[in-house]
């Protein structure tokens, strides 16, 4: 274990100072204008005393312990963490787009009025839906918009009977959650042997209660529904509606469409598969669309353009409301939209072809090593399961994840999907060569070996980092977020 950094409070000494201010050219007031007796502070702020190149020296070697796609590997699978193109940084940062304001008049930012009008015309040609609404600032936020319109949608035919969504068992874990804070029942579908929607199943379940179907496609096995036709058939025969998690869109980009498998609300992650740096916060865009009948009940403003100009039409009597402060995280519509022009349509493709092809590579070196519980041909992502060493030697998906760290890769998502036990869900993408995925690989089996070798190396691992393993249910149920001196 390397030496920790030190908090910037236990740095310095008193009397260090990292700035030096102008003397005031103004007559000093005696007391201030504002601020009444009782709120003044009587101590001086505890504030770390040092100086700049304390401070500039600090912050650098916390830079330099965090870990990005920038920087390696990044395998997290179902968050598609593919390289970022940095044009697209530099577009984004445009003052044209960057110094703007939300209240400015129409007329004085009909570029990027213009810009949101051709992104969503863009975002429709790629899923096959009518209209989209760029506002959701995340994925989670647009399922919860797309559930939103579900809901008007039936209210406004007078079917309020409808309180169940269908989640299938190898769906995003945001989905039932979505779900249930818009007041829904959740009911699960389960798989079948081969790892998708078990048709018979979700049939049985289908009712007049039935608001609609939140699907994932491919799933997060990294599977396609191939019966995902007459999966919507049935669902739109009880009445109810299908909804797209396009978490996984990188995998079918360019070659299918969820609007042509029969979905009716479609929610997309720009920050995942457009191009945008995310994880650890943000910002993200999470744009929905939707088929022509819910066209009208999309959040409202929507950008058109009438005479040659565009503009924003409140006038949406249908509409569930605005959903975001704004326009939405205009800068990340920014990226998507120079990422979607630079690789053109063929472009697009090849990106879903690579990443498909990355993950079956992995999968195949991985086998044999590691338990695959669907040996069939995979998507974007591929799982394997830890259980074979869980069972020989006790080791666990967290031990394998936690020794990858020590060779220099940030682990795959582990214990994810819930349905498949000691889960390791790797998504390489489409930005990582042969090279990389070869000496992913290669750790990844002498690891498994350690596993059978030296079962004790994997259980305190990591070795090599600042802070070895942690107590991760203190960490997170008794945080400690503040310095106290």
């Amino acid at each position: 274990m390397r030496d920790p950094e030190k908090l910037i409070f236990e740095m310095g000494s008193p009397g260090r100072v990292g700035y030096s201010l102008p003397s005031c050219d103004v007559p000093e007031l005696p007391e201030p204008l504002f601020t009444s007796e009782e709120h003044r502070r009587k101590s001086a702020l505890n504030l770390p005393e040092v100086s700049e190149v304390d401070v500039v020296r600090h912050f650098t070697r916390l830079s330099q312990l965090n870990y990005g796609v920038d920087y390696g590997f990044y395998p997290l699978g179902s968050c598609t963490m593919k390289y970022n193109p940095k044009v697209n940084e530099t577009v984004a940062r445009l003052s044209g787009f960057s110094r703007i304001h939300p209240y400015q008049p129409e007329e004085t930012v009909q570029g990027a009025l213009r810009l949101m009008h051709e992104l969503g015309g863009m975002l429709s040609e790629i899923t096959g839906m009518a209209a989209f609404s760029l506002q959701p600032a995340a994925g989670a936020h647009g399922e919860m918009t797309g559930l939103m319109i579900i809901k008007a949608y039936h209210a406004h035919r007078h079917d309020n009977r409808r309180r169940q969504i269908l989640v299938p068992d190898s769906a995003h874990g945001t989905n039932p959650a979505s779900a249930a804070m818009l007041g829904y029942e959740v009911v699960e579908v389960r798989s079948n042997e081969r790892g998708t929607v078990d048709l018979d199943t979700l049939k049985s379940l289908l009712s007049k209660e039935t608001a609609g179907l939140m699907l994932t496609n491919p799933n997060t096995l990294g599977l396609f529904e191939d019966e995902i036709v007459p999966i919507a058939e049935a669902v739109h025969g009880a009445g109810g509606l299908v909804y797209y998690d396009g978490a996984n869109l990188n995998a079918i980009l360019g070659v299918s469409r969820p609007g042509d498998m029969g979905f009716d609300v479609v929610h997309l992650n720009l920050h995942k598969t457009f191009s945008s740096p995310h994880g650890g916060g943000g910002p993200g865009a999470g744009p929905v669309g939707v088929c022509e009948r819910l066209v009208p009940f999309l959040p409202k403003p929507v950008v058109v353009l009438e005479d040659g100009h565009y503009h924003l039409d409140y006038d949406r009597p249908l509409s569930v409301g605005k959903v975001r402060s704004y326009f939405g995280n205009f800068g990340v519509l920014v990226r998507a939209y120079a990422y979607i022009l630079s690789m053109g349509s063929s472009g697009l493709r090849e990106v879903a072809e690579n990443a498909v092809l990355n993950a079956n590579y992995l999968l195949k070196r991985l086998k044999g090593h590691y338990r695959v519980p669907f040996d069939r041909p995979c998507m974007h992502e591929c799982v394997v399961s830890c259980s074979n060493l869980k069972e020989e030697c006790g080791i666990s998906a967290l031990d394998v994840a936690k020794r990858l760290i020590d060779y220099g890769f940030y682990p795959p998502t582990i214990y994810f999907p819930l349905v498949v036990k000691e889960a390791l869900m790797i998504e390489p993408t489409e930005t990582e060569g042969k090279e990389t995925l070869d000496v992913f690989a290669e750790t990844m089996i002498t690891i498994a070996k350690e596993a059978k070798a030296a079962p004790e190396l994997l259980k305190d691992a990591p070795h090599d980092t600042v802070v070895s393993r942690l107590d991760e249910v203190a960490a997170a149920r008794s945080p400690i977020l503040r310095f106290k001196p």
